[in-house]
């Protein structure tokens, strides 16, 4: 199936990467949206991302790339979008909704569109008019680097629709990917957002000093409030238990390559927002999506005591030893 479809990537940075060594495996050609020129230059002309993941060698005749989004989703049927959330609207708005017209949308995007306040899924729904039956959803756990290095991992696709779920499958699965299919799009999608939200709280409390001990019960009580807020967003009987939900969180959490645990630490030992986000250099999906979920969780009239505390630590200034000191009782 993958061969009778053109393949568009949208993004330049580490999935985007990955996803493109991914799909080559199953697929003649991929168009590939990058956004600086230089990046495109370079991967035309030494087969490689100059930025990310540049161990990773592309056979130079397989890839057209462009930074000319347009002219990829204008070419494409299947589009894989993996542009950071808070950078989506800014790169696509100006595109002719008619040029998505009977477009298969993927996306791999693991954040909340923060003009909207929505996940990617609603969004292409309603500012792109894509069919909800016309879309799926990459999940993990899985991070892009030991993508590269051909570890075995495990990915999720959700999808409304099976046939398009496994349409996604056959375009990824390899020796060392393996695929499972689920129906809950929303439910898979808000999970792999939360999971971001989560792992800067992870950081933030081994910046402050924490040990594993309490961090294994916090990210227990995380699963429990990612249960609760599914629930109350988008009703369904799912279990929260399987690698979509729970194992994403935990590789988030937890992994050396985790950048929103990263970026969590620097704030649990006292820098800025500002300046941790500057430091890094990379986008931390969770800190734009915080914001969007406590809005969520306001309006559904959700308790997340654990995601409150991470909001008031990243957008009121909370001290994060007061603000994580008063959720040690709420834990269990």
């Amino acid at each position: 199936m993958a061969g009778k479809n053109k393949i568009g990537v949208i993004g330049g940075g580490s999935w985007a990467t990955a996803l493109v060594k991914l799909l080559l495996n199953n697929t003649d050609h991929v168009y590939w949206w990058v956004r600086t020129q230089t990046a495109a230059d370079h991967l035309a002309a030494y087969g490689h991302n100059p930025n990310y993941i540049s161990s990773i060698e592309f056979n130079r005749d397989k890839i057209t790339v462009t930074t000319e989004v347009k002219e990829v989703i204008s070419a494409c049927n299947v589009l894989f979008f993996a542009v950071p959330s808070a950078f989506l609207d800014e790169q696509i708005r100006h595109i002719d909704k008619k040029l998505f017209q009977d477009k298969m949308v993927v996306s791999a995007i693991k954040g909340i569109i923060p003009e909207y306040h929505q996940i990617p899924a609603k969004y292409f729904n309603e500012q792109f008019d894509v069919n909800i039956n016309n879309m799926a959803v990459v999940s993990g756990p899985c991070h892009a680097e030991e993508v590269a290095q051909e570890k075995l991992s495990y990915l999720t696709i959700a999808s409304p629709t099976r046939g398009r779920a496994e349409v996604v499958l056959d375009m990824l699965a390899c020796r060392y990917i393996k695929v499972s299919t689920n129906d809950d799009l929303a439910g898979t999608e808000f999970s792999a957002i939360l999971k971001n939200v989560y792992a800067i709280g992870v950081g933030i409390c081994h910046g402050i000093g924490y040990g594993d001990n309490f961090t294994a019960v916090l990210i227990a009580s995380a699963i429990r409030e990612v249960e609760s807020f599914l629930q109350a967003v988008f009703p369904k009987d799912r279990d929260v238990k399987a690698s979509a939900y729970l194992g994403d969180l935990l590789v988030t959490a937890y992994s050396q390559f985790s950048r929103n645990r990263t970026f969590g630490g620097m704030v649990g030992k006292g820098y800025s927002v500002k300046f941790a986000q500057v430091e890094m250099g990379m986008i931390a999906e969770g800190y734009y999506a915080c914001k969007s979920i406590d809005i969520i969780a306001q309006n559904t009239g959700v308790k997340m005591p654990i995601a409150s505390a991470i909001y008031e630590c990243l957008y009121q200034q909370a001290d994060p030893k007061k603000a994580f000191r008063a959720l040690e009782s709420k834990l269990s």
